[in-house]
């Protein structure tokens, strides 16, 4: 069975006829060519296919897209601003976060949206706000340190 859906995906809108079992990440990927989002498990536990929508992250690949329908979604091709990183990106080059890359757009677009909800997290809020997102290469700290290099807290920290 097929349905017609919208998605805004990236603030550019998209009519689509897909099958009612497709999951978002396989037509983000697939119809819309976004091949940011990852597809790891499929089950929901690495994160690597995290979106933002209707401004949270979630699993791609445990939502359908029929769903989505009407939502907003933003993919990592979607935070760079003026043809420039997003300075998390920036962060992720600058401090050595990303190693393979599977993980990162996961890991980038979930600490976007722990930011903007809360500018001030410490280390121990970015740990639980990322715990949904395997690394593969076990590259944790650069990652931490990499969010943690953008919250107020940081900057506020007195030195040492």
């Amino acid at each position: 069975m097929r349905k017609t859906i919208t998605l805004t995906v990236n603030n550019q809108t998209h009519g689509l006829t897909v099958a009612t079992n497709r999951t978002l990440v396989e037509v983000i990927r697939q119809e819309l060519g976004l091949t940011g989002t990852k597809i790891g498990c499929g089950q929901g536990d690495c994160g690597a296919c995290t979106v933002i929508m209707d401004g949270r992250p979630v699993n791609s690949c445990l939502v359908l897209a029929v769903q989505a329908d009407g939502s907003h979604i933003t993919t990592i091709e979607g935070i760079e601003t003026d043809q420039s990183l997003h300075p998390l990106q920036e962060a992720f080059v600058e401090k050595g976060a990303i190693q393979c890359g599977f993980c990162s757009p996961g890991m980038i677009l979930t600490g976007k949206n722990l930011l903007e909800s809360n500018p001030e997290a410490d280390e121990g809020e970015i740990r639980d706000a990322i715990s949904g997102n395997l690394c593969r290469c076990s590259g944790y700290q650069k990652i931490v340190e990499a969010i943690r290099s953008l919250s107020k807290s940081h900057e506020n920290r007195s030195p040492a």
